[in-house]
């Protein structure tokens, strides 16, 4: 009996259940459709959010995302009265108040919803509000707002970029994606001339204040520059494109004399965009560490070298930017933009190195100082030209930019040499000196074509010529201790140019199938890189040796994505890309400022040849949004330094070289938890696998090894205007073609209070807390073992004042309803 019972029971809840699942299948008939677009441009906003609210019980109903053509579909949407939002990332919310799905009205299309930007008047009578987003998320392209970033006021692009998910840089400033080198790094799309083009004096030559966001390409398509071994970081800088006349200054004091300055103003109209940048960096920053090396040739009387440097590096700089954008037409854009740069570097390092036997008993004992007094300059100038047509998304671009730069360094080492006494063994001190001067051109002409085919296909072409000229001189001499008169030192000095050139043309076809989109594309390039070499005889005579690296090659790439239900969505990728060595890699100027350790270029290199898969799904939830990518990345004749064994004097020498080949795969994952309205976070874990082939010639064995680095960034909106940021990151252990690099941690902290006007604020960072980041490596030879640490700057604390002033809603009628009345602030209604 209890049993037929139970079994009535379960059969009629089994009916209730089917019976409410069916009814909610029938009531969810409705279907919602748009697009959304900028008001002033027309342009598309890729990824901004779509969002269905219940008018009834507030409660969200459905939360989705524009597509890359701004394109969003709400599906599944029951019988009833909604309220439609539409929001992104400085741009007012958009709201239609009333939107009803009924037997009769089962699909509705708002056609294109025009959003303008982010009005300047905030919440008054609400003490905690949500900052705005700091990232958004694309398969193919992430971009994050890094204005928000408070533990990067005060600090260089290169602070900014620690900051930055998947990004890592190390001590000299060089940048990593996914813990590989050779990344694309570009100003507002373009190859910069800041300090020769050198990355690492770039970003520390640009104050974070002046950068607006990073954008990151893990696999780039054929649309792209080829170049880049794990993709392009584009750094887009400030150029506040606000309706209205708006203005803001910034002003950042630190310890250990650390300075910024910042300010902007812009003016935009109908017709005209007018903008302008200026900042200045003083930044002195302090190092240290050590340098051991162990011999294991029983012939060198030297057993051990124990190298201990402290360091003072004073960064001060000048950066501009100013720009015109001119509306022709409606559908007619002509820009002029320029920027300038003008740096001075003094940097100070004081070497103590012990030179043992066997038994720790001392041999040599020296003191060194380097010390480098340099200057520069560059500036860009480009024009460009955009002309939309009558049907949608047809777009025709253009852009003609020259760039030039200077670059000066005076060097001076001075060496002394003591007993174990303590006494010096020469009346005068080794002296040595180094002028280097050097001069960069770019030039660069582009012409880009999107033609729509069907409903929702399209073609790109384009055509793209640069061509980098690099000329150099390096002057060497040394003391002649018998009559103070300083020597001319042929072996040292050199003078070498290259000429770099690149012609490129692409096409790219894309077109989607219901849900299923691809894109399938094909670059061509014709590379060579000329250069000539000028080395000095005995008798101070210069002869030149040509030599040229050539190459035509194809780059295609492929794009497969399938969207499914639920905001969620899978692409598989795959890209031909190439990594070129530079001038300063292929210059065989020897550096000597490390006594032990020299460092020089080689005219030999050849391009790395780079082949990349990446498979990626995303997810967006209403408090959740995931990335993640799975990637296999080898590289042909990858380019490594490698370290010759110590000759007769302990010294070793770093010189690039092309190794067989390396193999590089991994697991990305990157989240963005918005949990309570008062806090949000987001967390990057990278997980992968490093294998580096054995080369022989060089006394390379085989090396692999498993690798992570992982960081979480925290957001809270606290009461009284106050928000706070903590950042955490971690490196592991990681393998090189000869030793290991230590595993590095360190934790960054911010906060900010936004006076009540909202016009100004103060925040106060402070970086690296503990003085945890240090460089730690180990490199292995046959007769030696080099133990290395190094740290730069140590916990630093800057404190900022930032005022905004201006009128951001130039050229439009107020209403004169309230806020109340016609809706919150920075929301209308379309």
């Amino acid at each position: 009996m209890k049993n037929s019972i139970r079994k009535v029971l379960l059969l009629t809840l089994a009916i209730c259940i089917v019976t409410v699942k069916l009814s909610a299948q029938t009531n969810n008939i409705g279907k919602i459709t748009g697009k959304i677009v900028d008001a002033q441009t027309n342009e598309t906003i890729p990824f901004a959010s779509a969002m269905l609210i219940d008018k009834k019980t507030k409660n969200t109903i459905k939360l989705v995302q524009t597509d890359v053509d701004g394109l969003f579909a709400i599906t599944n949407i029951p019988k009833g009265t909604f309220t439609f939002k539409a929001s992104y990332v400085g741009y007012q919310t958009m709201v239609r108040d009333s939107v009803s799905i009924s037997d009769a009205v089962k699909e509705i299309n708002l056609g294109s919803i025009k959003m303008k930007t982010a009005k300047s008047n905030v919440l008054n009578e609400i003490t905690v509000t949500a900052p705005k987003t700091t990232m958004q998320l694309g398969i193919d392209k992430k971009v994050f707002s890094v204005d928000q970033s408070l533990v990067s006021e005060g600090g260089s692009a290169s602070d900014l970029l620690q900051n930055v998910p998947s990004v890592q840089t190390d001590i000299d400033g060089n940048v990593s994606l996914r813990g590989s080198s050779g990344v694309k790094v570009l100003i507002d799309g373009k190859p910069s001339l800041i300090a020769g083009g050198d990355v690492a004096q770039i970003l520390k030559s640009i104050p974070a204040s002046s950068i607006e966001s990073v954008e990151l390409i893990t696999n780039p398509s054929a649309k792209y520059d080829a170049e880049g071994q794990s993709g392009i970081i584009n750094i887009v800088l400030k150029r506040n494109k606000k309706l209205g006349f708006n203005g803001s200054v910034a002003l950042t004091a630190g310890n250990r004399d650390n300075y910024n300055a910042n300010t902007s103003l812009s003016f935009q109209n109908k017709k005209v965009n007018l903008y302008g940048n200026y900042s200045y960096r003083y930044g002195n920053r302090m190092g240290g560490g050590y340098n051991n090396i162990s011999y294991f040739n029983s012939s060198n009387p030297t057993a051990f070298a124990n190298q201990n440097t402290d360091s003072k590096n004073l960064e001060k700089g000048h950066n501009l930017k100013a720009g015109l954008d001119y509306y022709l037409a409606e559908k007619s854009v002509v820009s002029f933009s320029t920027g300038l740069n003008i740096r001075n570097n003094d940097q100070n390092e004081f070497l103590s190195i012990d030179q043992l036997g066997a038994n720790l008993n001392p041999l040599s004992l020296s003191h060194r100082s380097n010390d480098n007094s340099g200057k520069g300059n560059s500036y860009d100038l480009n024009l460009d030209f955009s002309q939309k047509f009558k049907k949608p998304r047809e777009e025709l671009t253009a852009n003609i930019s020259f760039s030039e730069g200077t670059n000066d360094n005076f060097q001076t080492y001075n060496t002394n040499v003591y007993n174990i006494n303590g006494n010096p063994v020469n009346g005068t001190p080794d002296i040595q000196r180094n002028d280097r001067d050097g001069l960069n051109r770019n030039y660069n002409a582009q012409l880009d074509y999107t033609l729509p085919v069907g409903k929702g296909g399209k073609i790109e072409a384009g055509y793209r010529s640069q061509i980098r000229i690099a000329e150099s001189s390096t002057y060497a001499d040394v003391l002649n201790p018998a009559d103070g008169s300083y020597n001319f030192n042929h072996s040292l000095s050199n003078q070498f140019n290259s000429k770099d050139q690149v012609h490129a043309i692409y096409v790219n076809y894309q077109n989607q199938i219901k849900n299923f989109g691809y894109q399938l594309g094909l670059r061509g390039e014709d590379a060579s890189l000329d250069t000539h070499l000028g080395s000095y005889d005995v008798n101070s005579n210069l002869a030149y040796t040509p030599g040229k690296v050539a190459y035509t090659r194809l780059y295609p790439s492929v794009f497969l994505t399938q969207k499914f239900k639920g905001d969620q969505q899978v692409q598989l990728s795959y890209s031909r890309r190439v990594n070129r060595p530079r001038g300063w890699d292929t210059n065989p100027f020897l550096d000597v400022s490390d006594p032990l350790n020299y460092r020089q270029g080689n005219v030999n290199l050849k391009p790395e040849d780079v082949h990349a898969f990446e498979l990626s799904y995303s997810k967006f939830w209403k408090k959740f949004s995931l990335v993640s990518s799975a990637y296999m990345r080898q590289t042909n004749d990858v380019i490594q330094r490698i370290r010759t064994e110590p000759d007769a004097n302990g010294i070793t020498i770093s010189t690039p070289q092309n190794l067989t080949r390396s193999i590089a795969s991994g697991v990305e994952l990157i989240g963005k938890f918005d949990l309570l309205k008062a806090w949000n976070f987001t967390a990057n874990v990278n997980l992968y696998q490093s294998k580096i082939v054995g080369v022989p010639a060089f006394g390379i064995v085989e090396n692999s090894g498993f690798s992570y680095n992982a960081n979480l960034t925290n957001n809270f909106v606290l009461p009284y205007n106050i928000t706070l940021q903590i950042k955490g990151d971690y490196r592991s252990r990681e393998v090189m073609a000869q030793g290991i690099r230590k595993a590095m941690y360190g934790m960054d902290a911010g906060a900010k209070y936004d006076f009540k006007n909202k016009k100004a604020s103060l925040s106060l960072n402070i970086r690296d807390v503990f003085a945890t980041r240090k460089w730690q490596m180990t490199q292995n030879g046959n007769t030696s073992l080099i133990d290395f640490s190094r740290y730069m700057q140590g916990t630093m604390g800057n404190l900022t004042f930032s005022y905004r002033f201006g009128k951001t809603d130039f050229g439009f009628k107020k209403t004169k309803k309230g806020d109340d009345e016609g809706g919150r602030p920075n929301e209308e209604s379309f």
